[in-house]
């Protein structure tokens, strides 16, 4: 009796050629994912246009120097007169930073707020160095404030210097990186006995950040507010912080030696913003972010629902048509367009819910009528649904993000390895 001879199976009918097929359909798929990604981008850039453009109308980033005895002086080689500029002895700043109800446009919120600053400190006399006293001019005398953010000043400005009111007007002139100026009119220092204890108080109205450069030789800060979220940036760390779900508080302490610039200048004052202490004010992950770190996980869903479609095809001998793949892949596709579209004018976790849910019953109910079996359109919904909750995660987590997302990876792996050890792929 001759042996029964089997038909010899075309590599195209393989298990092999239908595997390269679904990864060729899972490299296609990765255009339109790479538009949704574009689209993201494209929204979170609107959102950070409109934003600016809110802000700037309430206030922006506050950067505040001051204050300083600007002193008018003849230069004894030149004979022309100029300008001595001299820092306090000591500088405390009491900083009441309250975030308040978010600017609406549209479906667009922008985080402000508003800052009361408390000064006091002292000058002493003032070092000339080698200019003659009858070449200083102290009835010529000023003091001067400097901020990038006057037009959100919300009362008047005024010093109280040696029991002395000095009121602040704008000053004439605004140098080129846009930092401006408030000072006093003229008064005469060497009345002062050429000391000066001074205390004032100004009112902002901003957004995003406050800087604040420690031009005292000794220079305390402390800072109050109710948001929860700050980002401690700046030359100079706080000495003590401490963050809850209520607010922070954190207290900074900066000598004259941990600062890169001089007590006095003569002739012209630079710019020493780069040498702030500053706070963000920031969102730790916003909504666009949320969706942009969600988007970069589409290829692996792609790529591991294809898979598990897959191994229930070649464990079940079920045909699963390419075309139903790509249904299939459009499908996870849509999940970012109804995320980004729900999240804004939602919170993320709730579009995130919707948009999974409604995803995961898609292709469950879509599944019923491939596999003709319920058993498997469960596990196919079962393994979506840990999917997207893995994923979800490790978009909310920041610390342990990278963590949890090798080990879930190497689970994955394991599991496939383990599913598919039985699959004979020249069949």
């Amino acid at each position: 009796m001759q042996p029964e001879i089997q038909p010899k199976t075309s590599f195209f009918q393989s298990s092999t050629a239908k595997m390269m097929l679904v990864g060729i359909l899972t490299l296609v798929l990765l255009i339109p994912l790479s538009l949704v990604q574009n689209l993201i981008s494209e929204r979170s850039i609107r959102q950070k246009e409109v934003v600016t453009e809110t802000t700037s109308k309430w206030g922006g980033k506050i950067a505040f120097q001051g204050p300083i005895l600007k002193i008018l002086y003849t230069d004894p080689l030149t004979k022309k007169n100029n300008f001595a500029y001299f820092f306090p002895e000591e500088l405390k700043a009491n900083i009441q930073t309250t975030m308040e109800k978010p600017l609406e446009r549209s479906i667009y919120k922008s985080n402000v707020f508003t800052s009361e600053m408390k000064f006091d400190g002292k000058f002493t006399k003032p070092n000339f160095e080698s200019i003659p006293a009858e070449n200083i001019h102290w009835n010529q005398s000023k003091i001067i404030i400097k901020t990038t953010n006057l037009k959100s000043l919300k009362d008047e400005v005024s010093i109280n210097l040696n029991s002395k009111k000095l009121t602040f007007e704008p000053a004439n002139t605004t140098s080129g990186d846009s930092i401006e100026s408030l000072e006093t009119n003229y008064f005469d220092y060497g009345s002062s006995q050429n000391e000066g204890n001074f205390k004032f108080d100004i009112s902002f109205k901003g957004s995003q950040q406050i800087k604040v450069v420690p031009i005292g030789k000794t220079t305390s800060v402390t800072m109050n507010s109710n948001w929860n979220s700050p980002s401690f940036n700046g030359n100079h760390a706080p000495i003590t912080r401490e963050v809850t779900e209520k607010g922070f508080k954190a207290d900074w302490k900066i000598l004259h030696f941990n600062r890169p610039f001089a007590q006095n200048y003569f002739g012209n004052l630079p710019s020493l913003y780069q040498h702030s202490l500053a706070v963000d004010f920031i969102t730790p992950v916003d909504e666009y972010q949320q969706n942009e770190r969600a988007s970069k996980y589409g290829f692996l869903v792609i790529g591991l629902t294809f898979l598990i479609f897959f191994l229930i095809q070649s464990i079940s001998k079920i045909n699963i048509h390419i075309f139903q793949y790509s249904m299939i892949g459009i499908a996870l596709i849509m999940f970012y367009t109804l995320l980004i579209s729900i999240t804004e004018h939602s919170s993320f976790s709730l579009a995130y819910a919707i948009s999974g849910t409604s995803v995961i019953a898609l292709i469950s109910l879509y599944s019923i009528s491939i596999l003709k079996d319920r058993k498997f359109p469960l596990f196919i919904a079962v393994s979506l649904t840990v999917l997207y909750t893995f994923i979800y995660v490790i978009i909310q987590l920041e610390d342990y993000a990278l963590l949890v997302g090798s080990i879930g990876l190497f689970l994955i792996l394991a599991a496939v390895m383990y599913f598919s050890r039985k699959i004979e792929w020249t069949k």
